[in-house]
């Protein structure tokens, strides 16, 4: 996880990522490439003594004159940040050796593929870091696996349930990188599903680049829920015979007044590439 996603987590602001970037950086150069049985950053306790080190030993000022200053109360800043990512949990992420992302792609005997399932609802309780993992998912799909242009059948699906939480608080550079991936990710032979309870949950630039969707009913109870129902109604093909909006909502009503249980669908917006 680079510099970027790992700032994301810690909540830092402009100066501090940079003291990640110094950390990353340097790393990289002192040990990542020439040290084989160092290979830079793996754990957080890594990232803690290098970002000790770079502040206040004895190559301190050489550090500075080559990459940037780096203030012992900004270290401190970042320090005490880590503090609160490892006590969510957050060291867990780190380590070596990384997850695998060939794993989800194996197939029994017979040729068929496996359904994988990542319980999340501990992480869930920390919507940064789970927005910050899943996009360093899709990072690492789209680095590793090898162009295979239009498949018939993609190698892989991923499902991703409280889409919203990717999109939260994200900076531009975050959502240009989303964009980026989601566009290009197809090529990958990967198909990609954000599953949602409202479109307005998904930017415009990012839902400008999916494919398919699967609507299920929306309800429409307060003006955003409205506006929300307008905004999926307008992305469906113009037809003068259908009233868009007024299905949604109407099937909403229908199967919310059902009385078998197994009629109730959930109420999902998912869309996809």
């Amino acid at each position: 996880m680079g510099p970027l996603l790992l700032s994301r987590i810690l909540d830092l602001n402009d100066v501090q990522e940079g003291v990640i970037n110094i950390v990353f950086r340097y790393a990289d150069e002192e040990f990542g490439k020439t040290d084989t049985e160092n290979k830079g950053l793996i754990d957080l306790k890594d990232l803690r003594e290098v970002l000790s080190y770079i502040s206040s030993s004895d190559e301190a000022k050489a550090i500075t004159s080559r990459y940037g200053n780096v203030a012992q109360p900004t270290v401190g800043a970042v320090q005490r940040q880590l503090l609160v990512l490892e006590n969510q949990g957050g060291a867990k992420f780190f380590g070596a050796p990384a997850l695998d992302i060939h794993d989800f792609m194996k197939k029994d005997r017979e040729g068929r593929g496996y359904i994988n399932i990542l319980s999340a609802d501990k992480l869930m309780e920390n919507p940064r870091l789970y927005a910050t993992f899943l996009l360093w998912l899709l990072s690492e799909m789209f680095e590793q696996l090898p162009e295979v242009g239009d498949l018939d059948k993609p190698k892989l699906v991923f499902f991703f349930d409280e889409a919203h939480l990717l999109f939260n608080d994200a900076p531009k550079a975050l959502l240009d990188k989303i964009e980026q991936v989601v566009r290009l990710i197809r090529s990958k032979g990967v198909g990609v599903y954000f599953v949602t309870q409202n479109p307005l949950d998904v930017p415009d630039k990012v839902l400008a680049q999916l494919g398919n969707r699967v609507q299920h009913a929306l309800r429409a109870f307060t003006p955003r829920d409205q506006k929300a129902v307008r905004a999926a109604a307008e992305t469906f093909r113009p037809n003068p015979k259908l009233d868009t909006a007024g299905v949604i909502t109407s099937w909403a009503r229908a199967r919310r007044w059902s009385r078998s249980s197994k009629a109730m669908a959930p109420r999902r917006w998912w869309t996809g590439r």
